[in-house]
């Protein structure tokens, strides 16, 4: 996945659909629930709170990460482990909108799913 496809959704959501207090599933079991998400053209992302999975940590994951989105179930399915998730670059309240941080964490991203055999 190219990082700049990285921040853009992949998967069709029901328009309007606030994603917040969804749970968040890796490949390899639960992370937490969203606490914010957004939109943006060319910018879309999560944050998810991991609660006591990791001691309350915070993670923006890109939303070209989001494989499935579950109405029903209020579930998100993202394709990338739960250790990949924890080893990402610690969320920054104050830089996260800025353009360096969004590169920061596609490149990590995109490095892990070339490891776990994604296609890139």
């Amino acid at each position: 996945m190219a990082t700049i496809d990285m921040w853009t959704f992949v998967v069709e959501a029901p328009l309007n659909l606030d994603l917040t207090g969804f749970k968040v599933e890796a490949t390899d079991g639960s992370i937490g629930k969203v606490d914010d998400a957004t939109n943006e053209v060319g910018g879309s992302f999560i944050i998810v709170d991991t609660g006591p999975w990791i001691f309350g940590k915070k993670v923006m994951l890109p939303a070209g990460l989001i494989r499935e989105i579950d109405p029903d179930t209020e579930t998100i399915f993202v394709s990338r482990t739960k250790d990949e998730i924890k080893n990402a670059p610690e969320f920054d309240e104050q830089r996260y909108r800025e353009q360096g941080y969004r590169d920061e964490l596609g490149e990590y991203y995109g490095r892990a799913g070339m490891r776990s055999g994604e296609r890139v």
